[in-house]
């Protein structure tokens, strides 16, 4: 351990308070291509009292690296702790809200939010599971198979000439609306509501499209843009998973008589 990380005390979760209706929050970052920009993002998420940082298939080299330790300044203790994933579904399977940031128009995808609205819902929407914020790439952003995975995406309000912010930044203002969420009473989630994590409704996605294909209704559609239209209608419906699990033996019976006509003489 060198001289600047000597004395550190671990990161901790500050924000997380159940009494307050704000479930655990982790920062995900994907695909970022500088270093400063992690050391940034590490340092934004401390000032709130945020530790959980995730880094998805950032760019070879850049992490770890001096130069991120250096703009992290004092948050050297959220690099430290910072876990490293191939792809954003293994980032956020356990996940039960994923939230995406964007800063264009997309014609097909998850419901919009503003900052203070999100931090405000999300502890109901998230109901006793953690919530992941996505950040995209520094120049392009979340890629759509991205946003896919995310049941809402949340929008920074700027000026439209000049829309872009620095990841960092973005990090920083959105941490700051979280923080300050607990003084406006954020909503609890209801009594026994487990909602569904990312992966049991990417399994239902995946039942999904499985039965969809076997009946032809795919033939001669754009299959893309219905299946994205499909994953926005259940990311608003916030399901939980007895309805996950209701859904899938609906779809478990269609395969059992679709099986049994085909099977026929």
């Amino acid at each position: 351990m060198d001289a600047d990380r000597a004395g550190q005390t671990a990161a901790q979760d500050t924000t997380h308070n159940p009494a307050d209706g704000r479930p655990p929050l982790r920062v995900v970052l994907c695909g970022t291509t500088h270093p400063g920009n992690i050391g940034g993002a590490a340092r934004a998420m401390k000032t709130m009292g945020l530790s959980q940082l995730v880094l998805v298939d950032p760019k070879p080299g850049i992490f770890p690296s001096d130069e991120a330790t250096a703009r992290a300044v004092s948050a050297v203790d959220v690099l430290d702790n910072a876990r490293v994933c191939a792809t954003l579904a293994e980032a956020v399977a356990d996940c039960t809200l994923v939230v995406g940031t964007t800063a264009r128009e997309r014609h097909i995808g998850p419901q919009v939010m503003l900052p203070r609205d999100f931090c405000a819902e999300a502890g109901q929407l998230a109901g006793d599971g953690e919530v992941a914020l996505v950040f995209g790439r520094e120049r392009t952003g979340l890629t759509n198979e991205e946003v896919d995975l995310c049941q809402r995406l949340v929008r920074i309000p700027t000026q439209s000439a000049f829309a872009s912010l620095n990841l960092a930044a973005a990090v920083q203002i959105l941490a700051y609306e979280w923080i300050q969420s607990a003084a406006r009473l954020p909503q609890a989630a209801p009594e026994g509501y487990r909602p569904a994590r990312s992966e049991e409704l990417e399994g239902l996605i995946g039942h999904i499209d499985r039965v969809i294909k076997r009946t032809g209704f795919f033939a001669g559609k754009n299959q893309d843009a219905i299946l994205r239209r499909i994953r926005r209608i259940y990311a608003r419906a916030a399901l939980d998973t007895n309805e996950i699990n209701i859904l899938r033996g609906q779809l478990a019976a269609t395969e059992k008589t679709l099986d049994s006509a085909t099977a026929e003489p």
